[in-house]
Parts: C-alpha cells; sequence; structure tokens
C-alpha cells in the first residue's frame, strides 16, 4: 500500500473508532472516479457540526502530529486540521458542518483500495461539486477526466442542484457554464 493511502488508511481507522461520520475528498479520490494522478495528501470531510469542533481538533492534534505550532488555533478559526500521519503524510481534515457537508458524507461508500482495504470516499457527483467549487486549474482537470470516465453514469441534475447554491455564496456563478461545457463535450 502506498504512503498516502497509508496515512488515509490510518485517520480512517481513527475516525471509525470513534464512530465519527467522514468521507475522503479530494485528490485520493480522483482514481476511483476519473484519471489517475498523483497527489501528496489526504482530505478528509468530518461531520462536527457547529459549536463541540474543539473535542474533534483537541482528539486529532492528540493522536496525530501538528503541521503547524499554531494548528488548533488555525482549525478552529479556518475549519480545518492541518495534521500528519506517522509516516509524515499531510492530512487535511475539514470540520463540516453546512448541510451540503452532510449529504456528501450520506451519499459517500467504500472503495477498495487494496487487498482487504477500502476507503470511505465521496460520490463521482460529489466530487465534481467539490472540485468545480474549488475552481483551481488541477481541479478543472480532475473534472474533466471524471466526465470521460463517467460518461453517461453522472447524476448532472444532482450535481447542479449541489453546485449553484455554492457558487452564489461565492460570487462565481459563471463556474456552473463551464461545468455544463465539459459535462457535454464527455458525452
Amino acid at each position: 500500500m502506498s504512503p498516502i493511502l497509508q496515512a488515509a488508511a490510518d485517520l480512517q481507522a481513527f475516525c471509525r473508532a470513534r464512530r465519527w461520520r467522514f468521507c475522503f475528498i479530494g485528490g485520493i479520490v480522483v482514481p476511483r472516479w476519473g484519471e489517475p494522478r498523483t497527489t501528496a495528501d489526504a482530505d478528509l470531510t468530518l461531520l462536527t457540526g457547529f459549536g463541540g469542533e474543539e473535542a474533534y481538533v483537541d482528539a486529532l492534534l492528540a493522536s496525530f502530529r501538528p503541521r503547524r505550532h499554531d494548528a488548533r488555533e488555525i482549525a478552529l478559526a479556518r475549519r480545518v486540521v492541518l495534521i500528519e500521519a506517522g509516516n509524515t503524510v499531510p492530512l487535511d481534515v475539514s470540520l463540516g458542518a453546512l448541510p451540503f457537508e452532510e449529504r456528501v458524507v450520506q451519499r459517500s461508500s467504500d472503495f477498495e483500495v487494496g487487498p482487504g482495504s477500502t476507503l470511505r470516499t465521496c460520490s463521482a457527483e460529489d466530487l465534481v461539486v467539490l472540485k468545480a467549487f474549488a475552481g483551481r486549474e488541477i481541479d478543472w482537470a480532475d473534472v474533466r477526466g471524471v466526465a470521460v470516465r463517467q460518461a453517461g453514469r453522472l447524476d448532472e441534475a444532482l450535481i447542479f442542484r449541489e453546485l449553484e447554491p455554492l457558487l452564489e455564496l461565492k460570487g462565481a456563478p459563471e463556474a456552473a457554464s463551464r461545468l455544463r461545457e465539459i459535462l457535454h463535450r464527455a458525452r
């Protein structure tokens, strides 16, 4: 198993032992739904709700090495815990509380990453939403890869139902047009 997958498996085991609700998002999920690519870290959404995040943050920081001296303060202010696994792979744990994040975790499923080893990952549709919302060029490349590999299988109505309100909040509604074009070309 690769160091990144091992780090993700360790984080997942930690979360499951506490019966926390979570799923992996980002680059580590791309090979499941899109074109394989390398990534340097593992990103996870952990449902904490609003209020009480300190207990989650403190438990993570007690068991994983913080990547910054002010990791606790950053986590509570920006809702992301920056830690690293025992094998030094960076782990970004987003503290989820929005209804969209709850739905992402509800729609997630296990994916076999090796013999007898699975990771809980977001759906292809949610990966597209998250990547289109982030909007970096590497994210758009990932969206194109998912669109091509999953052509005809994506629930486009779900994607736009989830994405458009997020883009409105971000003030970037033009990203929806870019996504429509990518999906059209992939068909």
